[in-house]
């Protein structure tokens, strides 16, 4: 096969774009950054994604999704107060919301029409930011290089965001206007309000943080849902098994949290070896039954009923 011999590629990112092949002969273009749904190979030639992606890929998309669907249904509760009987059609709303979002998200990506997407291997912590990468081969010009090296993993969730939040506006307001009677006026938007404020952060957590939350989104799941979990128990007062089987709320937050912690285990495993990481899944239950049996030494409604009277 014949290669046209250019200048060393410089830069970590950059790369060569392929413009013309005829049979064994391929022509390369100048150095320089790779067009979306490519990346660099070791030979510094742009090269297509083509890798379906990893489970722990689906798994860190899959975390970025739940992220405003646990949200939303966090500030319905939240503002829908103990007698309110809308709290449950929005969470099914929301949960309907993120669900479409989630489809068509996957439906507009390559390749369009499936659910299904092509991506390029996640190598490294730095293919995330590569706009920290851009070469200066003299010191005075910089070489933009700059491009999705772990297409499409770092948009995708930009547009998941986006469709999520239009279809939220398409279909809640009319919602709450016809069930939420039991709230107040100012009180009935105020989860959508919330939604417009944790959106743009979640969007510029994405942007800066994307390769951390990456590479740290299991140890955030096993950590944020123990403390959850610890602190709903302690709240609701939940000192022996008869106080978590009196309410089926309480049941449905304790199966939640148990999901998650097998969802944190599943990512931190990856589920390399089947026959080891499986029974790890055994230990999912472990908090809670930790917490039921040394409720009786801490005793959590005696801190709170102090706590109330300000002692």
């Amino acid at each position: 096969m014949a290669v046209d011999i250019q200048p060393a590629c410089l830069g970590l990112y950059c790369g060569k774009t392929l413009l013309f092949k005829n049979g064994s002969t391929e022509i390369y273009g100048e150095c320089g950054v790779c067009p979306r749904g490519q990346r660099t190979n070791a030979h510094k030639y742009c090269q297509p994604c083509t890798e379906s992606p990893e489970l722990y890929d689906w798994l860190y998309l899959g975390f970025m999704a739940m992220l405003p669907l646990v949200l939303h249904w966090f500030f319905i509760e939240w503002y829908s107060g103990k007698k309110s009987s809308s709290a449950l059609f929005q969470h099914i709303t929301a949960l309907f919301e993120c669900s479409m979002a989630a489809i068509i998200t996957l439906l507009v990506s390559d390749p369009v029409g499936v659910l299904y997407i092509r991506s390029c291997r996640v190598l490294m912590l730095s293919d995330w930011y590569t706009m920290l990468y851009n070469p200066s081969p003299d010191y005075v010009t910089t070489v933009h290089c700059t491009h999705e090296a772990v297409y499409p993993l770092y948009t995708i969730v930009f547009i998941y965001y986006a469709f999520c939040l239009v279809l939220m506006m398409l279909l809640r307001p009319l919602l709450v206007k016809k069930i939420a009677c039991g709230l107040g006026k100012s009180d009935r938007f105020k989860s959508i309000y919330a939604a417009l404020y944790f959106f743009p952060i979640l969007t510029v957590l994405q942007a800066v943080g994307g390769g951390l939350l990456y590479y740290a989104f299991p140890y955030i799941i096993l950590v944020l849902s123990l403390v959850t979990l610890a602190v709903y128990m302690s709240a609701s007062e939940i000192e022996n098994c008869y106080d978590l089987l009196v309410r089926k709320k309480r049941l449905i937050v304790l199966f939640s949290h148990w999901l998650l912690h097998a969802y944190g285990i599943i990512s931190i495993s990856r589920v390399d070896k089947l026959e080891q990481d499986l029974p790890l899944l055994a230990l999912v239950p472990t908090p809670a039954l930790f917490y039921l049996f040394t409720a009786k030494f801490t005793e959590p409604s005696r801190i709170l009923s102090e706590g109330a009277n300000g002692h």
